[in-house]
């Protein structure tokens, strides 16, 4: 999968082993690994292989937003880089379709 970052500070973050290291400490690893997961997949469908990183849509005020499991209550933000966005005919997602997303951020969004 083609892989887009939200900014230039969270490329350098999310793509540098020393600057993912100072930014996420302990979560850097899994971090790195679920990033891995994500280039390698060839479309978003492909992540349901990946148990661990339990993929799946966001609700809510994070409607259209994705994330895939990092740690404990830690997520990996992303959403579709496509324009438009590649829809089923009852207007879900379309996994399948979806071959480029744009990271977002890091984040436990439980607390709040």
């Amino acid at each position: 999968m083609e892989l887009f970052f939200k900014t230039n500070k969270l490329e350098k973050q999310l793509t540098k082993p020393k600057d993912m290291a100072k930014v996420f400490g302990q979560l850097a690893r899994k971090i790195d690994q679920r990033v891995k997961d994500l280039k390698a997949a060839e479309t978003l469908e492909d992540m349901r292989m990946f148990p661990a990183a339990r993929c799946h849509e966001l609700k809510g005020d994070k409607k259209g937003e994705l994330a895939v499991d990092v740690s404990g209550n830690y997520r990996l933000i992303f959403e579709p880089a496509h324009d438009p966005i590649p829809n089923k005919d009852d207007g879900g997602l379309d996994w399948n379709k979806v071959t480029a997303i744009k990271l977002l951020r890091v984040e436990d969004y439980h607390k709040k």
